[in-house]
């Protein structure tokens, strides 16, 4: 691996410290970050097309390893304007299902320019979904419905971390992530 992908994945290591696990925003996330099960894949890719079949790739990969529990595809430098990144995202979805993966795979999408619908961009609940790059998240099925069926109100899981992204306001997400940046650049 480069440097410059060392820093990346720093980067988003330390994210997934500091906020996702620090926070608990998802209460899987520290099993695996500890276990070292979470595969950090820095592509390079900016258009679609070869982002799309490294995608499949990962899938792919993701498939045939069991030692590997879950896979975060971080995109270095593309897909920074967040309209593209969310038609990538549709089209991952898309071949998820042509690959035959439905049932096997979900995907979870962060952006450093997250924004719910229908919120402001400055929301401090998008920060339950900004990285420091945009990513997605291969998740397992199989897995998650594990993990699910021994917590208590999964449903809820959304909301209090909405609630407590308020609470933090904007600017605690603002500087953890500029932090974040600073160091690992």
């Amino acid at each position: 691996m480069h440097s410059e992908e060392n820093n990346v994945v720093a980067a988003t290591k330390a994210w997934l410290q500091q906020i996702i696990i620090g926070l608990n925003f998802c209460p899987f996330a520290k099993k695996e970050f500890v276990n070292n099960t979470i595969c950090y894949h820095v592509s390079s890719h900016k258009k679609q097309k070869a982002a799309l079949l490294e995608f499949v790739e990962q899938c792919q990969l993701l498939a045939d390893d069991n030692s590997i529990e879950t896979t975060l595809l971080i995109y270095q430098d593309g897909f920074r304007d967040f309209n593209s990144y969310l038609d990538l995202v549709d089209n991952a979805n898309d071949l998820l299902i042509a690959q035959g993966f439905e049932g096997v795979f979900q995907l979870a999408s962060m952006h450093p320019e997250y924004c719910f619908a229908d919120e402001d961009f400055d929301d401090a609940s998008n920060y339950t979904n900004r990285s420091p790059y945009p990513i997605i998240h291969i998740i397992r099925e199989e897995s998650m419905a594990r993990v699910l069926s021994v917590y208590k109100n999964p449903e809820e899981i959304p909301e209090n971390n909405i609630a407590l992204a308020q609470q933090k306001g904007s600017e605690y997400f603002k500087r953890i992530l500029e932090n974040i940046h600073h160091k690992h650049s």
